[in-house]
């Protein structure tokens, strides 16, 4: 803890979808840093309970309430971010969907929405910070999914492809973003027990991860800065899905036969 608090020292950090799970936990952790803060999340009471929490830590908390999937509230946030210095972004907001195809066929929002938190609106953060952390020497960390790194996966395409879509804009820019002094890592974290995964039956006696526990990872991310964190076990997640994928595809064309 003591070399993340003197990498961290008088820094400002941003922190997106700060308001539960991971965002929440990770908050809670760097609160004991003197350092400064800035807190998005959509639910603005959440954020002050958030804040309320704090006020007894070191940091000094700012808060802002968005949805990062309107443009107007992400223009008005970005206006709101000029004020600051800022050294480090932690892209952490996301909306997971879990949901077939066929059940998605009127239901484009499904994928707008998608796209909007997971891709497009970081871009168009990290487009907007890019000459702040130049000047900062400063970092970009992405809280990303292993699912980014497995085969595509039945009825995650939305889900699976936005995430997938700003990992690999992340990846194509890292290495001009490096030539302006500004560091990139990335957390592809495994399955997260926060209220996003909720919804998913199939997801309720899996092991996964405590938020606390995805949060002491980003913070050896900020200390190390290395390029990316990823479980031991990610190289046999990856064969296990390929094979899995392979064995659907030829049980779903066994079955299309029969009818």
């Amino acid at each position: 803890m003591l070399r993340l608090r003197q990498r961290l020292q008088h820094k400002t950090i941003i922190i997106t979808g700060a308001s539960y799970g991971i965002g929440e936990s990770l908050c809670h952790l760097l609160a004991d840093i003197d350092c400064n803060l800035i807190l998005v999340a959509r639910t603005a009471d959440k954020l002050r309970e958030l804040k309320q929490q704090l006020a007894m830590c070191k940091a000094k908390i700012d808060l802002y309430a968005a949805d990062l999937r309107d443009s107007q509230q992400i223009d008005e946030f970005i206006q709101y971010i000029q004020a600051f210095p800022i050294d480090i972004f932690i892209n952490n907001a996301g909306k997971s969907i879990c949901r077939p195809i066929m059940q998605s066929l009127d239901r484009l929002h499904d994928f707008e929405r998608t796209i909007k938190l997971n891709y497009l609106a970081p871009v168009q953060l990290c487009l907007a910070l890019i000459p702040k952390l130049k000047q900062s020497q400063g970092l970009i960390v992405n809280v990303s999914a292993i699912n980014v790194l497995l085969a595509p996966t039945v009825n995650w395409a939305a889900y699976q492809a936005s995430k997938t879509a700003f990992d690999q804009w992340l990846c194509c820019a890292t290495a001009e973003l490096q030539n302006q002094q500004i560091k990139v890592s990335t957390a592809y974290l495994p399955l997260v027990k926060t209220r996003m995964i909720e919804p998913n039956i199939a997801y309720k006696n899996l092991p996964a991860l405590q938020p606390k526990q995805a949060a002491l990872i980003i913070s050896r991310l900020l200390q190390t800065q290395k390029r990316q964190y990823k479980p031991w076990w990610t190289i046999i997640a990856q064969l296990a899905s390929v094979l899995f994928n392979g064995i659907w595809l030829i049980l779903n064309r066994y079955y299309i036969k029969r009818k």
